[in-house]
């Protein structure tokens, strides 16, 4: 661990809140600099090669890293601070990017379904006559209808009719109100889980029970916790889903599915006190102390980097039965030879970095590559062989 003394800044409207309190503490115990900066007190300018800010309309001293608490009436104008931040060259713990998909349920719904990972079947429709019929697909009555932009329970309603829910998403609608229709999970009512993930692990759990006849389990709607141990599973969506939103530090809500955990929603500014008090754990020292380990890495975007090597790209593709690669070790493999490094093998969602020769390639493997466009090509199909095997891949489950 770097024992480098560190000037951190937490964007953060409220330096008495209980988050915003225990990451300064952390910091300082840690033997960082710390300050809290209102987020809606910045200046952002953009000049060429000198993109820089103001704060209370002076200039903005240097930071080493930036600890964003965005809350969701500032999103848009919090994520243009840390964008900026990014563009300044200074570590920010969650990226601008992030932030923005974690606050849109649909959309971080949207990036989630494309992975072989567990989430609530999720409806959005804009026409009247298009309400009913999204409710029948998603199973039914009950079902969730919420917010797009919701936050701590705000905004959820469960409806136990088709016709309930109908009348409500159309009610809602009619107020200019961008609306989700989810699965109702029956066998988890009331209760969830929150994992808190830190980098590639999680660093603490809690459970959270709702209280009477309520079925929403936030902490601030009267839910009560408990620390919980997560087996592999959960423990694994957790952490995966973190790292598909491209989140360092998130909150990742649960639920206790049948078929195992259904995520709910992915928070990028997880709230601290509940899950601190419920596992008895100095969360915000886990977050300082990762934060103070991973600063040098900073944020690397592929798209701008590899924009100026003409002719390269990164691409994945899937190494098929009867392929010439299925089977052999990835030094027999000629992809070296023609001028592709393999980054990393995704096997049945497990991920093998920066593979050995000695590593064997097996039908199914996921392969993420950077080298030439004209060899990778080679390897990628057509795009109407995609959705033909697509096609035979979903009558095969029906």
């Amino acid at each position: 661990m770097s024992l480098e003394s560190l000037k951190i800044g937490i964007l953060s409207r409220n330096p008495r809140c209980y988050s915003t309190r225990r990451l300064r503490e952390a910091a300082l115990a840690n033997g960082h600099q710390v300050k809290v900066l209102d987020t809606l007190k910045f200046g952002i300018f953009v000049e060429p090669k000198s993109p820089h800010l103001t704060f209370r309309g002076k200039n903005l001293s240097e930071y080493d890293a930036i600890i964003p608490r965005i809350g969701t009436s500032v999103t848009f104008y919090g994520t243009a601070v840390v964008r900026q931040f990014e563009q300044m060259g200074v570590f920010c713990l969650n990226s601008s990017a992030a932030i923005g998909i974690s606050r849109d349920k649909l959309r971080s719904m949207q990036v989630l379904s494309r992975h072989d990972i567990g989430i609530a079947q999720t409806a959005f429709v804009s026409r009247k006559e298009d309400v009913l019929p999204a409710i029948e697909q998603v199973g039914g009555a009950p079902v969730i209808i919420k917010l797009i932009e919701g936050t701590q329970g705000v905004g959820v309603i469960l409806a136990d009719s088709n016709k309930i829910a109908e009348a409500i998403v159309e009610t809602l609608q009619s107020t200019k109100q961008n609306v989700l229709i989810q699965k109702f999970v029956a066998e988890s009512r009331g209760r969830d889980i929150r994992a808190f993930v830190v980098g590639d692990r999680v660093v603490a759990a809690m459970r959270r029970r709702a209280q009477g006849q309520e079925f929403r389990s936030n902490v601030h709607r009267g839910g009560t916790t408990e620390a919980v141990r997560l087996d592999e599973a959960y423990e694994r969506t957790a952490v995966r889903a973190a790292q598909i939103m491209g989140l360092r530090v998130a909150g990742v809500d649960m639920l206790e599915g049948k078929d195992g955990p259904v995520i709910m929603e992915v928070n990028s500014s997880p709230g601290l006190e509940g899950i601190e008090a419920a596992c008895e754990m100095d969360i915000a020292g886990e977050i300082i102390r990762y934060l103070a380990e991973h600063i040098r890495f900073g944020d690397l975007d592929l798209r701008q980097r590899l924009s100026f090597a003409r002719g390269y790209a990164v691409s994945e593709f899937t190494v098929t039965a009867n392929s010439k690669l299925d089977g052999i070790p990835l030094t027999q493999s000629g992809l070296k030879e023609r001028g592709i490094i393999v980054m990393s093998i995704n096997r049945n969602g497990q991920h093998f970095p920066a593979p050995t020769g000695d590593d064997e390639l097996h039908h199914g493997d996921k392969l993420l590559c950077y080298g030439p466009k004209t060899t990778l090509q080679d390897y990628l199909p057509l795009l109407t062989q995609r959705k033909r095997r697509k096609l035979a891949a979903k009558k095969r489950v029906g």
